[in-house]
């Protein structure tokens, strides 16, 4: 596409996925979705502070800069250097973009439990300031799964997200 001045812009996507179970009950790790802490459902299983969202953001902006983050990078920062706070990650994500500009994400949440609606535009608002992106250019969707999948049977959550990008060429 060109753009004003006659410089193209290239357009495109990427997809990024996570999921992970819920801590066995009683658990005093909370539950962290967006950055967002949801009362009264244990924590997920994970290193990390285990925010699905969060972590299933940084693999679709890794789809973008093709540059991976969760694993080794991720890694080094909890396990050397004791930072579980999956906003970091992302941060750190948004660092391999370059001249890459993100447009807009779409986040799909799939989980029995919790009920989100009452959480789903806090987590919306949390996660279009960790990107610096306007409330407009962040989508969330949830759905209880019906009982279909094991996250539809309340045993964890699951994530997909799609996030498009601009690139000057």
């Amino acid at each position: 596409m060109e753009l004003c001045g006659g410089k193209r812009e290239r357009f495109f996507s990427a997809i990024g996925q996570d999921s992970h179970r819920f801590e066995h009950e009683p658990s005093s790790k909370p539950l962290v979705l967006g950055g967002v802490v949801i009362p009264d459902v244990p924590g997920l299983s994970g290193n990390s502070d285990a925010d699905v969202i969060l972590h299933a953001l940084c693999n679709a902006i890794s789809g973008l800069s093709t540059k991976n983050i969760l694993g080794a990078v991720t890694d080094r920062l909890c396990n050397e250097q004791g930072i579980v706070d999956s906003r970091v990650y992302v941060e750190k994500a948004l660092e391999t973009l370059g001249t890459i500009r993100l447009l807009h994400v779409s986040i799909t949440v799939e989980a029995q439990r919790p009920r989100l609606s009452p959480y789903i535009e806090a987590i919306r608002r949390s996660v279009a300031e960790i990107l610096s992106l306007p409330l407009e250019s962040t989508g969330l969707t949830a759905t209880s799964g019906e009982g279909l999948t094991s996250f539809g049977k309340g045993e964890g959550i699951q994530v997909f997200i799609i996030a498009s990008a601009s690139q000057a060429v």
